[in-house]
């Protein structure tokens, strides 16, 4: 597994136009497209600030509207001006953090990312050169019409194009990048494209794969999984990243989820594809049933409470006062409540002599439970 590093946007310093010093880049005499002399411009601000002290290694560059704005191009042109930054090892960019300068001097970590529409460009496009055997020197269709044979947009594709161009790939031998004229130039792309090319497009792909990699390697079936804040910190990803790819696992059926303490546990190993069904698993309720038990067990103290002590038209105490006198927090006492208005006892009512009442007496001994918690030690028992 890579070391990547988990970057929190609000540890990092963003940094403003005024916060540089540099000088405006000439774009009307340039004789190379908008974005690659932004580029070249961004390249020598970056370094010359990092020597000067003026920004460090980590900040965030400013926005993409801010550099936008200031030259008046499109916030597409920095886009291609970021990325061409980003190829030559100067920034790095991630969704909803920014654009993060880096040192090239130092040997820093990587950001877990999606993988983007570019980088799965260039395989379709090593694709189509291998497939259709050329040879250096054969010419590629133009950017727009290889885009409609391998299914992605044609600014992607000529990004794709471009980026093989800068590797010693492709060659362009007509004067505007947009125009046809793409030229074999070399068949040799490693380093380009890892040997294996079966691409994650998604990061929730990415981080299921590193989760099977790392139950296979540190856990066996029975085993409880640690927490979703500690597995963020071991596999560099967001917590709502490794939530989504656990869901996956859990329809895989390698993981079980549970209430409470007992967790998540390993029912299966990845690699085991002839484990068959766990007793536990047989026992256990999935945990979407154990939170209606949950709900179920409140639903039916309130309705002993309002049995035992309330009329048909009384007000019921408020969701924080039930919420401390039952040691329940208030979302587990208003779902009980929605449901208790559902089957006919409570209304709602707002204003100032609003609140929740009583409607109709919920009858005795209603105690019917549709979970039931073993603990695994005692799953042979309950299997007999």
């Amino acid at each position: 597994m890579e070391n990547y590093i988990l970057a929190s946007k609000s540890k990092l310093v963003q940094l403003k136009l005024s916060d540089f010093e540099f000088s405006n880049p000439d774009l009307r005499n340039s004789k190379e497209s908008k974005a690659i002399s932004i580029a070249n411009w961004l390249i020598n601000i970056i370094e010359t600030n990092l020597k000067s002290g003026k920004i460090s290694a980590n900040n965030l560059l400013p926005s993409k509207a801010e550099f936008a704005y200031y030259l008046g191009v499109s916030v597409g042109t920095i886009q291609n001006a970021l990325r061409y930054i980003e190829d030559k090892g100067y920034v790095e960019s991630k969704q909803r953090i920014g654009t993060i300068i880096k040192n090239r001097s130092e040997k820093s970590c990587m950001l877990r990312k999606l993988t983007s529409k570019r980088d799965i460009a260039i395989l379709e496009v090593k694709k189509f050169i291998t497939s259709n055997k050329l040879r250096t020197g054969s010419y590629l269709p133009s950017s727009r019409a290889l885009a409609a044979m391998i299914g992605c947009s044609a600014n992607t594709t000529r990004l794709a194009f471009e980026y093989l161009c800068g590797m010693g790939i492709l060659e362009h031998k007509s004067q505007k990048t947009s125009d046809g004229g793409w030229v074999v130039k070399s068949l040799n792309f490693s380093g380009v494209i890892k040997s294996n090319e079966s691409i994650q497009k998604t990061l929730v792909g990415k981080i299921e794969k590193d989760l099977k990699e790392y139950i296979d390697t540190n856990l066996k079936p029975g085993d409880r999984l640690p927490s979703h804040s500690q597995l963020s910190y071991e596999l560099k990803a967001s917590i709502k990243t490794i939530h989504d790819a656990l869901k996956v696992l859990i329809d895989e059926g390698i993981l079980l989820p549970r209430r409470g303490r007992y967790g998540t546990t390993v029912i299966k190993c990845p690699k085991d594809s002839n484990a068959g069904l766990k007793l536990e698993k047989s026992i256990f309720a999935p945990a979407k049933d154990t939170a209606f038990y949950y709900y179920e067990k409140t639903q039916n103290a309130i309705k002993s409470m309002i049995a035992d002590n309330y009329e048909i038209g009384s007000k019921l105490p408020s969701i924080m006062e039930l919420s401390k006198t039952m040691d329940l927090s208030p979302n587990t006492i208003r779902k009980a409540f929605q449901n208790l208005a559902k089957e006919g006892y409570l209304v709602f009512t707002r204003g100032r002599y609003g609140g929740t009442f009583v409607i109709d007496i919920p009858p005795r001994g209603e105690e019917t439970f549709k979970w039931l918690a073993v603990n695994p030690q005692y799953a042979k028992l309950y299997s007999n």
